[in-house]
């Protein structure tokens, strides 16, 4: 199992201050994600060859390895000239993977919800397009589903993980959507979701949550009345609702050995401590 760091907190850092504090953490794999000097949100990679032998280099001297690359493009827009260019940003994402001797991606479903089905049609169609690219380049794709993607909830996205057919192709459970990832169901059971992704489930992403459906759906109130924004957080383990004990014993059921992400995003004024804790607490859970 690798136990990888997400150093969204460390975007604003140079790559190599930003590679050297994931290694005095004591991390061994980071997995990359958007940061504006390399792969911003939506828009093409901005890496060159020179930022990419940078990277490895930084990589190389401080002894920590990427687990992933996390790029987010709008492959499944119902607009059709929008899931062209992003599957235009994939391709050229894929090739700077290939670059960095990474064997991973994984990515959002995107598209919209209110726009299901529309959105689901547009991601076949650029899983058409990419799915020989990443067969030949040997790199493997886990998805997760996402608040306000087309695809939300923990069932209907490990079955259509499973529709893609490709043993390459997995589900990343990302434990602070698990609210959203209940659909309905009050209890948000972690246990049946995992086991339901099975030998599908390849990646986590280790971040607590509020429960957003608590006390009567008035956990949170948002204006105006009957708004569909979503909220979810990234907090440290122990700070919001999600059931730890269920999520890292189901993990130790299933015999997970695949990534887990430490993910949080809320803390950037003190993103050395909150990563050096998420750390310990991972390793308690998975490796002891």
């Amino acid at each position: 199992m690798k136990i990888a760091l997400d150093p969204y907190m460390f975007r604003a850092l140079p790559i190599d201050e930003m590679v050297r504090a994931v290694a005095e953490l004591g991390y061994e794999y980071i997995e990359l994600s958007p940061r504006e000097d390399f792969m911003p949100f939506f828009l093409h990679p901005r890496a060159d060859d020179a930022r990419v032998a940078e990277l490895k280099e930084s990589l190389r001297r401080h002894g920590v390895r990427l687990s992933s690359v996390l790029p987010l493009y709008k492959w499944s827009s119902p607009d059709e000239t929008e899931r062209q260019t992003a599957v235009r940003y994939w391709k050229r994402m894929i090739e700077i993977t290939v670059d960095l001797e990474c064997p991973l991606m994984n990515s959002e479903f995107n598209g919209r919800p209110e726009r299901a089905a529309e959105s689901e049609s547009a991601f076949w169609r650029s899983l058409e397009e990419l799915l020989p690219v990443f067969e030949r380049e040997g790199i493997a794709l886990n998805l997760e589903a996402h608040p306000d993607d087309f695809c939300e909830e923990n069932t209907p996205a490990v079955d259509l993980v499973r529709a893609i057919n490709k043993p390459w192709v997995n589900y990343l459970y990302c434990a602070p959507h698990t609210f959203h990832l209940s659909g309905s169901d009050p209890t948000a059971d972690i246990a049946a979701m995992m086991r339901y992704a099975g030998d599908k489930l390849q990646h986590v992403h280790v971040a607590d949550s509020f429960n957003h459906k608590g006390s009567s759906g008035l956990r949170y109130i948002l204006n105006p009345p009957g708004t569909p924004a979503r909220i979810h957080q990234h907090l440290d383990i122990g700070q919001g609702e999600v059931d730890w004990d269920t999520f890292f014993g189901t993990l130790r059921e299933l015999g997970f050995d695949g990534v887990a992400t430490a993910c949080v995003f809320a803390w950037e004024e003190r993103a050395r401590e909150s990563s050096a804790f998420m750390l310990d607490r991972i390793r308690k859970e998975l490796t002891a």
